[in-house]
């Protein structure tokens, strides 16, 4: 009986050695932003490693964003908790004496997400960090703007930590008194610009009319110009410009002074007119194919062939232009390791 209890024994000690064995975190790439599920776009994720950064380096407090797409990926079935403070604890996010570190996990397929706090938080951040999931993060991401939420809740949990956003930890009083006023401003700018937006091109329209149709004088005797209609002022122009014309890239107005006929053309170019100029007789009635014959790399710079053909003087021609190569942001960094440590502190939520 004995020997078969010490049996049982050992094969559950061997099947929680397996399953411990079977458990595993993701690495560490960075030491602000690792977005394995990719829920931030460039500029998203370029924003909130500049905060995690500005954050480093003024409070040295070293704030983790974590993605993955889920837990199973990583052995893990059970609940975020044990999950989050144990790759907490892997990675050693955080100063090692004050254990004061945070880490933002988002399970975008178990639709659960935490902020893990550092020990030397003890329980005093729980209620505040579930206020920031509740009420910050989970509404955008119930409209699956995960980037939006992402950021809008790193932006509040270093406020709620320091007692200031983003960029004004060594601020006085009078930049964080600037900094709200801003923040307000741009918040009410936003209301506005949605009512001023549509009027924009509109009001651009009837400056631009007005500028173009105003009356002139004649820079010669001085008398009143006039314009001639649009079906008679092709008389005056040239091929290339009535080709111009006629692909809407450029509009010519013909003026003329009834006392001594002189003549004054006038060229407004399209805005959105896809002809450019021409390099061998100079009228917008150029348009080009490109095509990339070397793609630019991180290593090297690539090359991009455009093909041009004029409407005017049928002239066709081929230039080779270069591409950049491929940068990855300055900003990036890898992973200290701190060797802070959590307890178990903060909040979970789910979506």
């Amino acid at each position: 009986m004995i020997a078969k209890l010490i049996k049982a024994g050992l094969l559950v000690l061997l099947f929680s050695s397996v399953q411990a064995a079977a458990q595993s975190y993701p690495a560490s790439q960075d030491q602000f932003v690792n977005d394995y599920a990719d829920l931030l776009s460039p500029e998203q994720e370029d924003r909130v490693r500049s905060k995690l950064l500005s954050l480093f380096a003024t409070e040295g407090i070293e704030f983790t964003v974590l993605t993955i797409q889920s837990m199973t990926d990583y052995g893990h079935g059970g609940k975020i908790e044990p999950f989050a403070t144990g790759l907490f604890n892997a990675w050693g996010i955080g100063n090692a004496q004050r254990n004061d570190g945070l880490l933002l996990l988002v399970s975008k397929d178990d639709r659960v997400l935490r902020i893990e706090v550092g020990a030397g938080y003890e329980q005093n951040l729980d209620p505040t960090m579930k206020t920031v999931i509740d009420e910050t993060i989970v509404p955008h991401f119930r409209q699956d703007n995960y980037g939006r939420g992402i950021e809008a809740g790193v932006t509040e949990t270093i406020l709620q930590v320091t007692g200031r956003y983003p960029g004004e930890q060594n601020s006085s009083w009078f930049g964080r008194a600037y900094g709200a006023v801003k923040r307000t401003l741009q918040w009410i700018g936003g209301w506005i610009w949605l009512l001023l937006v549509p009027a924009i091109p509109l009001g651009g329209k009837a400056i631009r009319r007005w500028r173009r149709y105003r009356p002139r004088q004649c820079p010669v005797d001085g008398s009143q110009m006039r314009m001639f209609l649009e079906e008679t002022e092709d008389e005056e122009l040239s091929a290339g410009q009535i080709t111009e014309e006629r692909l809407n890239s450029v509009d010519h107005d013909v003026w003329f002074c009834p006392t001594c006929d002189h003549i004054t053309i006038e060229s407004y170019k399209f805005w959105f007119s896809s002809y450019g100029a021409c390099r061998e007789c100079g009228f917008r009635t150029v348009e080009g194919q490109s095509r990339i014959i070397q793609p630019a790399t991180y290593s090297s710079s690539g090359q991009r062939e455009t093909d041009y053909s004029c409407h005017h003087c049928k002239a066709e021609y081929s230039v080779i232009s270069t591409i950049p190569r491929k940068t990855r942001s300055s900003s990036s960094s890898s992973r200290s390791g701190g060797g802070g440590r959590s307890s178990g502190g903060g909040a979970s939520g789910s979506w």
